[in-house]
């Protein structure tokens, strides 16, 4: 439980699904700029914690993801303002490097027209190239070091506010499957918006979290309760838990997130109906798809499956990858 942690915190930024919480009422909402003070706050205390504690922000804006901020020097902060005796200098480095990244990148948005997809998949690739690398580093042994490096625990935190988007149900599972390889536990705070079905997936197949936030006024509560122990550490507390796990998927052909599909017998590629070629693995499944249009047993029988299922043979086979 003394293993120093490294935690990649991934902050939705999209404007649209922000300016429809600050509006709501029912529940109320909460603006960008207290969400950003109450995110601060919980960042301050993760690096407070432990001093081999490192930490990676990175931000989910439209069409692109950004690395805001890094403990190991990829982003610093143009920091101009005179010293404060009274002020912790890893915490006001911290604060002005994302509220920098954050007015330079966002400031970027305000004339723009229509609203791309926000880049949650690149926060992923990037946050978990990121563990990788960091974790290679400190797991090899200095040459002519006595001892070996001591390993961290790396997780990943997703702090979102826009609903899913059924385009990214592929590269979100291979992301979920890489984070089982290399350990990683996904933990999400939903603080606005419908429940993300791929999120939930991600934290359940991770061992992570999946908390929707109730009371936003109490965010803070939230994530320093939920989200600053370590999976170690809550075994011994008692930690909100998911009750339910919505399994659907999407489609590969038309993106849409269905209950019952048809499943490529080679790739287990998901089909919202019977096609004659797999576009995925161009398996040629006439004889089959033939019989199923026309009702006839036998060959047919192979098609249709329940997606739970599928998705309990992904990750099966992703573990001898």
């Amino acid at each position: 439980m003394d293993t120093p942690s490294l935690l990649s915190v991934i902050v939705d930024l999209s404007p649209t699904q922000w300016a429809l919480c600050a509006q709501s009422t029912n529940p109320p909402g909460i603006t960008l700029k207290s969400f950003l003070s109450q995110l601060l706050a919980f960042l301050n205390a993760h690096i407070a914690c432990k001093d081999e504690n490192t930490l990676a922000v990175f931000g989910a804006l439209p069409g692109q993801s950004v690395l805001l901020y890094s403990t190991t020097g990829e982003v610093t902060a143009q920091d101009n303002e005179p010293t404060d005796s009274n002020t912790y200098r890893p915490f006001k480095t911290l604060d002005s490097a994302i509220m920098n990244s954050l007015a330079e990148r966002l400031g970027s948005f305000e004339d723009a027209g229509e609203e791309a997809p926000i880049g949650l998949v690149g926060c992923l690739t990037k946050a978990l190239c990121y563990i990788n690398r960091i974790t290679a580093t400190t797991a090899a042994s200095e040459p002519g070091a006595e001892e070996p490096s001591v390993s961290v625990d790396p997780r990943i935190l997703v702090l979102s506010v826009s609903p899913d988007q059924s385009s990214t149900y592929i590269p979100i599972m291979n992301s979920i499957f890489s984070a089982q390889k290399l350990k990683v536990t996904i933990d999400v705070c939903k603080i606005f918006g419908a429940e993300n079905v791929f999120l939930q997936q991600a934290a359940h197949l991770t061992g992570g979290a999946y908390i929707r936030v109730e009371k936003l006024d109490a965010l803070l509560q939230y994530m320093m309760m939920s989200f600053l122990p370590t999976p170690a550490i809550r075994q011994l507390i008692a930690v909100p838990t998911q009750d339910r796990v919505d399994f659907r998927a999407a489609c590969f052909c038309h993106k849409r997130i269905v209950e019952i599909g048809f499943v490529c017998s080679v790739c287990l590629s998901i089909f919202c109906q019977p096609v004659p070629v797999c576009s995925t693995c161009r398996w040629v499944s006439c004889p089959h798809f033939r019989d199923l249009r026309s009702g006839s047993p036998g060959t047919a029988l192979a098609a249709v499956f329940a997606l739970s299922s599928r998705l309990a043979l992904s990750s099966f086979f992703s573990s001898f990858c």
